[in-house]
């Protein structure tokens, strides 16, 4: 089973530190973890700092990965291809930068088509890069990243740019596929009630550090809202059994100039 931990972890951009000291527990093969925290908190730098992109004091420990860093996949926030490929090609294109051969298999373009189709993109197979819409981007670069079929996957706000039906097709196969594959897929998310309902664990990054982590339950809380989000909140149980987020209002008005 492969596993993945951090241990006092940091990154910084020239002399503008944007980590420190961000430490986790061991995060397990199946796990999806919800990175969560406010914007500039860190997170995008979190996950090129895993996916060695970035240097820093700290260690990144992977444990049982058959490829080590190279079952490591990131998807950053802006993935956009300019390359004149269609959808189809671009989704195979990622599938062999991986494999040692580019000689395309059948199980290679099975796995393609099944990823398309069951996050919704299988019409769009033929059509080119520069003529989908944003959120249809955000489905191929998905697809994309799902096709180098990773151990351990980063992804940066995937469901930023689709609407609220594409964003639960999305997130539940993410789930489903991390169980049956094993993976870790650690996940940036704004919408806590996503993360209460599709990630087994959150991870809370803050100022450059990791404030909580832990099962969703235990560290989305009022307390938490409080403190980082600087909101009064409170999480509830509603009538089927899932938790939810009510958000009452800010701490502090915002200052317009």
């Amino acid at each position: 089973m492969v596993k993945l931990s951090l241990e006092g972890v940091g990154a910084a951009y020239g002399a503008r530190r944007i980590l420190s000291d961000v430490s986790t527990p061991v995060f397990k093969g199946s796990e999806v973890i919800a990175v969560v925290g406010p914007n500039a908190a860190g997170k995008s730098t979190l996950f090129k700092r895993i996916a060695g992109l970035v240097d820093g004091p700290g260690e990144v420990r992977i444990e049982g990965a058959r490829r080590g860093m190279d079952g490591i996949c990131y998807m950053p926030q802006d993935s956009v291809a300019t390359a004149r490929l269609t959808v189809y090609e671009s989704v195979l294109l990622a599938r062999k930068q991986r494999q040692p051969t580019w000689t395309v298999h059948e199980d290679d373009l099975a796995l393609i088509d099944t990823v398309m189709a069951s996050i919704g993109i299988g019409e769009l197979a033929f059509r080119h890069l520069d003529e989908l819409s944003g959120g249809q981007r955000q489905l191929v670069s998905i697809a994309q990243t799902l096709a180098r079929e990773p151990e351990i996957m980063l992804m940066d706000e995937p469901t930023s740019a689709l609407d609220m039906r594409r964003q639960f097709q999305v997130l539940g196969f993410i789930r489903n596929i991390a169980k049956a594959r094993g993976m870790i897929v650690l996940i940036a998310l704004h919408d806590l009630n996503q993360a209460l309902r599709f990630a087994d664990q959150v991870l809370v990054i803050a100022d450059g550090t990791a404030r909580a982590s832990g099962p969703c339950e235990d560290v989305i809380t009022g307390q938490m809202l409080r403190e980082v989000y600087r909101i009064e909140a409170r999480v509830e149980r509603c009538s089927m059994g899932a938790r939810h987020v009510i958000v009452d209002g800010a701490l502090h008005d915002l200052a317009v100039a």
